[in-house]
């Protein structure tokens, strides 16, 4: 069975107040559109088609690694009419899937029971029962339960409004039988627009068995239109996402107050997340892992047994099985730590390598820099790596000591179990086994006093 999705996207949604296209806003960080082009692509054998009208040229740009075929709708004359600008690209033995590029939550299993409800004598068409169906089109069924027409709101009767169950537009069909419905479209209604909704009379017409079926929950095939719901959809699938982890065995302290905003690659047992953790990218964490408040990690690997303490931010970076990070610190791209390394308050690490039973525990920048095992770093010490144009590295070798309030000078090695003095500004290769500082020597002058403010004239 040979699948052609259409995704309709055309809208401009006005009522989110953007300049930004309706369907590049997103939910846990990606945008509306993707997250139904990321389902879709799951189905074997699918050719997908997107429906693009306004910011026609920014949705393109922003998502221009997506493998579809995009087909402008010059003007918006309804969901009918965007099917129509599609009706060419459509093979006759195609099974046509409908679906819409601001209806994110839709889950693939789904779209499977859509799917299996084509014939040769029959289409599938998705609906819900809402407690409020206010701005949907009513399902009109006959007294047997068959599915006879929708009806669009501004168009139903006050006894037709109160029907609960409704469209969701999304649909299959076979293309053959698609292509020549959409042909007949008019639009003879009150918004003068094309309805797609009306092919289900005209199959009604010819035959063709309505056959629907439910989702899961309402989320699922709620659209975006307003900042309101489009919050509303980010907690929801976070919800989902926490319960998934929560299945897992992770422990989340508070699930209502977790993001994840990407995916994990790996995930171990034993896993503890505090509350306003975010996830970004694709994370791994292995098991037996700590994750302290307030801390964000995007795309990562944490070891085994590592505790990261209360607000830290880590980005690109690998942390080795029992280290320990923070609290306050930040890991940029490129940090590798090996086991057992301690990087503690208000430390900053970038593009650097540090190997096992390492420390740099307190207020310290190390940049573009290797260090060995069994390092110790003090409070304050620096890497001076860059001269405002090029960045220089710096060698740490095992086993050494930097004392605190150091400047390393980047290009520099510091050898195999040398001592750096606190306070020294280091411009030159330490010796191994070395004490090395560089200090001006210590003045007390007895006759100083202090300046006082001078009285006002």
């Amino acid at each position: 069975m040979k699948i052609s999705t259409i995704i309709l996207a055309a809208g401009k949604g006005t009522r989110m107040c953007s300049g930004l296209p309706k369907i590049l806003h997103k939910i846990a960080n990606k945008a509306l559109l993707r997250h139904v082009y990321d389902m879709s692509i799951q189905l074997e054998d699918n050719d997908i088609k997107i429906v693009y009208g306004h910011g026609g040229d920014l949705v393109k740009e922003r998502l221009s690694d997506l493998q579809v075929t995009w087909i402008e709708q010059k003007q918006q004359l309804g969901t009918g009419h965007a099917m129509q600008q599609v009706s060419e690209h459509i093979a006759n033995d195609d099974i046509v899937l409908i679906l819409y590029g601001d209806v994110p939550l839709l889950k693939l299993s789904t779209v499977k029971l859509l799917l299996a409800n084509v014939t040769s004598q029959s289409l599938g068409l998705l609906t819900i029962d809402l407690e409020n169906p206010k701005g949907y089109g009513r399902i009109l069924r006959d007294t047997a339960g068959l599915v006879i027409k929708i009806i669009e709101e501004r168009d139903a009767s006050e006894c037709e409004k109160n029907i609960h169950e409704v469209n969701t537009g999304i649909m299959a069909v076979q293309g053959i039988k698609l292509k020549r419905w959409l042909g007949q479209l008019n639009n003879n209604n009150a918004q003068k627009e094309y309805y797609l909704t009306d092919i289900i009379e005209m199959a009604v017409a010819e035959g063709v068995d309505i056959v629907t079926n439910q989702p899961e929950t309402e989320m699922e095939v709620l659209g975006v239109n307003d900042r309101v719901q489009l919050n509303q959809l980010e907690r929801a699938y976070q919800q989902e996402q926490a319960k998934y982890l929560m299945e897992q065995g992770v422990t989340l302290k508070d699930a209502s107050r977790f993001d994840l905003r990407g995916t994990i690659d790996r995930l171990g047992q034993d896993i503890e997340i505090d509350i306003n953790v975010i996830l970004e990218g694709c994370v791994s964490i292995g098991s037996n892992v700590i994750i302290g408040p307030n801390t964000c990690i995007k795309n990562s690997i944490i070891g085994e047994q590592v505790e990261i303490l209360a607000n830290c931010v880590i980005e690109n970076a690998v942390i080795g099985r029992g280290s320990r990070i923070g609290p306050y610190a930040r890991l940029r791209p490129g940090t590798v730590l090996g086991d057992e390394v301690h990087i503690g308050n208000f430390v900053e690490i970038k593009k650097s390598v540090i190997a096992k039973n390492s420390k740099v525990n307190h207020l310290s920048y190390i940049g573009d820099a290797t260090v060995g095992s069994r390092v110790n770093i003090g409070a304050g010490t620096i890497t001076c790596n860059y001269d405002g144009v090029n960045k220089f590295p710096t060698i740490i070798e095992d086993g050494a000591f930097i004392g605190s309030d150091t400047q390393l000078v980047a290009p520099v090695v510091v050898g195999k179990n040398a001592t750096v003095g606190a306070g020294s500004t280091i411009t030159r290769d330490v010796p191994e086994n070395q004490l090395t500082l560089s200090r001006v020597k210590q003045v007390s002058i007895a006759e100083w006093r202090r300046p006082v403010k001078m009285e006002k004239q």
